[in-house]
């Protein structure tokens, strides 16, 4: 007897689904918000969610992810009141096993809902995997990296094409490794091919292998990478950037398992996984005629999309313990404190370099403070902590009272000539502005100027038009 929730704030919804569930000797409770709902649907207790996308607080596709990330998690069938396509594919990315629309028929409930108990049963008769995953260095435990560990775990099993693709410093190869190290084939190599590095006129020599005499300078047979990746998986990085000429060469191979050494006259043949990473968009490239299209769909057989690091900033704190105790220990220093605030700072920043900037970033910052026991956020570089100062400041707005913009309480304002008293209110806004920026940059002037985006002569100058010292902030505020 399974049990399904029902998250829908439409009451006459929730008792007919209900009553169908009922119906077929399952039990089932509802929730009438999306909070409540969420309360409940990760309690574990569950095997399926009808979830509804309009609630009263908020979208019920943004909870998804929060529902799946639970150990076991329930089957999301999500039911909307109006089609949208956009939805749907949010829906399913996110991790939903059906997007469907009302008004709803028994048929179209029980359907998606038998399908899910069987596809249930079916994994609970399994038994789970016992050995640990080896993660090849992998730091995090966020929703999107437990989703692509559980993506490379499955895929180790079955000997087909993976293809990963995400933004450079997201850690492809590291799922690569990861994924031929919990493979049948993990005792045999891991024979990297950098697309990108590949020289041209050597391209069929490094790939196929060469015989001896072949071309001048070829004093000896060489296998060629392929060859040597027999038994083993052959790792395509960048392989976004490979040729089309290569692309058709090795089209063949891949499906013939088969290759030619450069100057021979018979075929090798090479058993090899094959695990392709790109940060390009390969669709794309597909649809623009510079990506061969059946070479795609055989890379792409199990699809991979890493997370970028601004999406899984709950991970920073465990990366920085890891990459500092490493740092530490090549260094041979003493481990530092980490200040909640280089932590915070950390987690304000969207990494558009992914780990591999997060990397370089503590590299500079342990450098920085040296001597020092503690890491704090002034030993980041100063672009990072602009980001968290221009995510915390705002210019000061004026007071408001029915729309109408009100004077600062000292400013006459009635008997004045609106020139004089726009400048006095101005005055005083500008005033408080400029208190403000030196409180947020603690007088840094560098700083200063990039937030105000004002020259330092401009900014000197407002300062003392106002009165204002770079040093005269309350440190205890």
């Amino acid at each position: 007897m399974a049990k399904v929730l029902i998250i829908d704030d439409d009451r006459e919804m929730c008792a007919m689904l209900m009553d169908l569930v009922s119906c077929l000797e399952h039990t089932a409770d509802h929730a009438l918000t999306r909070e409540q709902g969420l309360s409940k649907a990760v309690s574990g207790e569950f095997d399926v969610v009808f979830l509804d996308v309009r609630m009263p607080d908020g979208s019920g596709l943004d909870i998804i992810t929060a529902i799946i990330a639970i150990e076991f998690p329930p089957e999301i069938i999500v039911i909307t009141g109006q089609g949208d396509s956009k939805g749907a594919s949010q829906a399913i990315k996110n991790g939903a096993w059906d997007y469907i629309q009302k008004p709803l028929s028994p048929k179209s409930i029980l359907q998606p809902l038998n399908r899910i108990l069987k596809y249930r049963d079916g994994i609970r008769s399994i038994s789970r995997q016992s050995t640990p995953l080896k993660r090849e260095e992998i730091i995090g435990s966020s929703p999107r990296i437990k989703e692509s560990l559980d993506t490379i775990a499955k895929a180790a099993k079955i000997n087909t094409n993976v293809l990963i693709t995400g933004e450079t410093g997201t850690g492809k190869e590291l799922f690569a490794r990861a994924t031929h190290a919990n493979s049948p084939r993990a005792d045999k190599r891991f024979v990297v091919v950098d697309c990108a590095a590949l020289p041209e006129s050597l391209v069929e020599s490094s790939l196929f292998g060469h015989e001896k005499g072949s071309f001048t300078g070829a004093d000896r047979s060489t296998r060629g990478l392929v060859g040597l990746s027999d038994g083993g998986t052959l790792f395509l990085d960048e392989v976004g950037e490979m040729n089309l000429n290569l692309q058709k060469a090795f089209l063949r191979v891949l499906q013939e398992r088969k290759y030619r050494p450069v100057g021979s006259k018979h075929e090798i043949s090479s058993d090899f996984r094959v695990i392709a990473a790109t940060n390009r968009d390969l669709g794309a490239m597909v649809r623009e005629k510079r990506f061969r299209e059946d070479l795609f769909y055989r890379l792409n057989a199990v699809h991979l999309e890493l997370p970028p690091l601004r999406d899984r900033l709950e991970d920073i704190q465990e990366l920085v313990r890891h990459f500092t105790s490493t740092i530490y220990s090549d260094q041979s220093m003493a481990p530092k404190e980490l200040s909640p605030n280089f932590i915070a700072t950390l987690e304000s920043y969207d990494w558009p370099g992914n780990v591999r900037e997060l990397v370089n970033t503590l590299e500079a910052a342990v450098s920085e403070a040296f001597y020092e026991p503690a890491l704090f956020s002034k030993h980041l570089p100063s672009q990072i902590r602009i980001k968290r100062i221009q995510s915390t400041i705002a210019p000061p707005a004026l007071p408001k009272e029915e729309g109408l913009i009100k004077a600062p309480q000292d400013v006459p304002s009635g008997h004045l000539p609106y020139k004089i008293f726009r400048e006095q209110v101005l005055a005083k806004a500008e005033t408080a502005y400029f208190k403000d920026l030196m409180k947020a940059t603690q007088g840094n002037i560098k700083q200063a100027c990039t937030l105000s985006g004002l020259g330092r002569t401009r900014l000197y100058a407002l300062l003392k038009k106002h009165s204002i010292s770079r040093m005269g902030w309350d440190k205890n505020e």
